[in-house]
């Protein structure tokens, strides 16, 4: 299984990202996906999720309504549009795939909880 996350870069204050998180090796359309930061030093902290067939989203509630995380079954591919974007949101981005029917319980919001990661990509936000 492999999640390759891409789309990250340096952008000013009030701009837009889109990053793109593609997976292989799995049956797509069992998992959701999920999308983490992590600071140096502090832990990787959940900033949305999408369920199998993108029908419930949800999102931490410092992101509402500037990130809009979707996905593309047909391409194995999920989404974060990160608009408005602040300093405080730089950041190396993960996404994560889990698969609940592996769970007895799976919280979308735990990186612990997660099956597979993809390797992260930087977001930089200059003020």
């Amino acid at each position: 299984v492999q999640l390759q996350a891409s789309g990250g870069g340096l952008v000013q204050t009030g701009g837009s990202l889109r990053l793109s998180c593609t997976a292989s090796g799995l049956t797509y359309s069992d998992y959701v996906m999920g999308w983490f930061r992590q600071v140096p030093g502090q832990k990787r902290e959940w900033r949305a999720a999408i369920n199998w067939n993108g029908g419930s989203k949800y999102y931490a509630d410092s992101v509402k309504p500037r990130f809009i995380i979707s996905r593309d079954n047909a391409k194995n591919i999920a989404y974060l549009q990160m608009n408005n974007l602040k300093p405080e949101d730089t950041a190396v981005y993960y996404c994560g795939a889990v698969n609940p029917r592996h769970h007895d319980y799976t919280d979308y919001t735990k990186h612990g909880d997660y099956d597979y990661w993809g390797q992260g990509t930087l977001v930089t936000v200059s003020s």
